[in-house]
This record gives C-alpha cells, structure tokens and sequence, in this order.
C-alpha cells in the first residue's frame, strides 16, 4: 500500500467520538476539552527487539502500544479521551497492519479512546502512541505528592510479565498467563479513577517496582521501606521460579503496569474498601519514611539487596 492508502485504512477502523471536532485526515486534530479538567497527555513508544520480540504477533504490539500509554493516564487518575499512532514500517503489509489495528483498536474500544490522528513512515519497526486524557485538578496524582507516615499500596500481582521474558530468554517453554501478561497488560484505569481520591501519590510499574518507586521518593524528597515478602506473586508465578528468582522478577524485572499508589496510613479502610467495592486487587507493600532512596527489607526486617533496581535505557 501507499501511505495515504495506509491512512485511509486506519481511518476506515477508527471510531470517533462527541469531542472530535476534526480526526484523522487532516494535518492536526480538533478537539474539544471540557472547560473543568486538565488535559493529561502521554507519550510512549515501542521498538522491536527492545519493548517486544521481533517475533511477536501484530494484535499484540497493537494492544501493548496503546496499554503502556493509557498506564500512564491511570497512574494519574486520568479518563482516557484521544489518542495519537505513529508506524515505522519496514513495508506496508496489509495482513500485518489490519491484525495490528486488531489488538490496538480493541483496547482502543474498551475505554472509550477515539484514534485522532498520527503518522506512517518506511523505517524499521517502531510504534509510538500519544494518549490524551482529562483529570479534575482536585484529584490529580502525581509523583511529587507523596508523604512521610503513608502507606505503599499496589494493583494486581507483580513479576508475571518479567517471568514470562525470562523463560523466553532462557528458551524454556512460556507460561500462557505469564506471556499474556507480557503481551497484553491491562491498564489500571479503573484503579486510578477510583483511588484519586484517596491516594497521595501514583506511578504505574513500568521499569521495576524498586526503579519506579525511587522516582517518587526522588520527586517527593522521602524515602521508601518496601516488604519484599509481602510483595503479590501470582499462582502461576509461585509455581515457575523460587523465591529467590521471584524476588528479583518482581522488584526489578518491569513490565508490570500495575500501579503503585501511596496514602496516608489512616485512609487504610478507606482503600480496602474502595477496593472491595470495585473488585480490584490491591496489596499494601510498605510505608513512606524520611530519608531518601528505597529501602527492601525481608520479613524479618533484614535489608534485602536487589540484583538490580530496575530497566535503564542507555545504561
């Protein structure tokens, strides 16, 4: 294909919404924000070979390319609006991009998120997706709000997804719930919304639970003492590594998406029930302290060393 006739595929797949004034098609979006929010924007982008296997499926790139951004949004306490996609492609295969809008537009669907507009060009495989949102400003998490005395809370299970690349590494068969959850992270957006209320601070888990935090602590100017033992481990994860391997998967092995919230240690009820209400998994994992950095320490108080804080690019 052509580019433009790549253009007018995606367009054709595309859903709009109220808001869109003018979407794809154009040479800039048009876009109607409501006058009481903030307009949250995210941008993430993925490369073959580093953020996924050259051999991955196209549905998934498109799915994980759209989650790790709408991540973003939930780590914030953001309502998803908009989106942006830009393609390098090595060639415009037809099969390949219409499986591709398969995974990205139904995660797309989900959460009500209308493709506005983008880019495609001949180049090696890189995907890279801007994601718009809008946060009441009264609500709004951030990294630079956490405090001493709160309590460090996460979403869902960590260390599933670094599991899953590490059996691929070592070309051992893949867990099927490991590798979907490399492939398919599910953004927190439900979280987000429901703990901003309540939360202090938030981050989603990207690069590894000790890295991420340590961005908080940074922003924040406190430190953090997070329970290595309590730390949530899926069935599937228990049953494939021992508790050595699972420590590092799940305190530096990133990829998790999950989100890690902090909130003043007397709002405790108010986050198990919140989480009750909405059936979502949350396990409290430390406390914020003075001082600077994050501390891991095992369930006898011990100081546990990890063998890395987390993913660094251009390390």
């Amino acid at each position: 294909m052509r580019e433009f006739d790549l253009i007018a595929r995606i367009r054709a797949r595309s859903k709009s919404r109220d808001d869109v004034v003018l979407g794809i098609g154009d040479d800039a979006a048009l876009l109607r924000v409501p006058a009481d929010k903030l307009l949250v924007v995210a941008t993430d982008t993925l490369n073959a070979g580093v953020h996924f296997p050259d051999e991955a499926m196209p549905a998934d790139i498109g799915w994980k390319a759209l989650a790790v951004n709408l991540s973003d949004l939930a780590a914030m306490g953001a309502q998803p609006a908009w989106c942006t996609l830009s393609l390098s492609l090595p060639d415009s295969d037809a099969a390949w991009i219409d499986a591709f809008l398969d995974g990205f537009l139904a995660l797309a669907d989900t959460f009500d998120v209308a493709l506005v507009g983008g880019d495609t060009t001949r180049g090696p495989l890189s995907v890279c997706v801007t994601v718009h949102g809008f946060v009441d400003e009264t609500r709004v998490l951030r990294r630079d709000a956490a405090r001493i005395g709160d309590e460090i809370w996460v979403t869902g299970t960590l260390g599933d997804a670094a599991g899953a690349l590490a059996q691929w590494q070592a070309q051992q068969p893949i867990d099927p719930m490991l590798r979907a959850r490399l492939d398919r992270p599910a953004p927190r957006i439900a979280a987000g919304l429901a703990f901003a209320g309540i939360a202090h601070a938030g981050i989603d888990l990207s690069d590894g639970l000790l890295a991420d935090l340590g961005h908080v602590c940074s922003a924040s100017e406190v430190a953090a003492e997070v329970e290595v033992d309590a730390l949530p481990a899926s069935p599937a994860l228990q049953a494939a590594f021992d508790s050595a391997a699972r420590r590092a998967l799940q305190t530096s092995g990133g990829d998790d998406y999950e989100l890690c919230f902090t909130a003043a240690a007397d709002q405790h009820e108010g986050v198990v029930r919140v989480a009750q209400e909405t059936g979502i998994a949350v396990t409290r994992i430390g406390r914020v302290v003075a001082g600077s950095g994050v501390h891991a320490v095992l369930a006898d108080g011990t100081e546990w060393i990890p063998p890395r804080a987390g993913y660094v690019h251009f390390a």
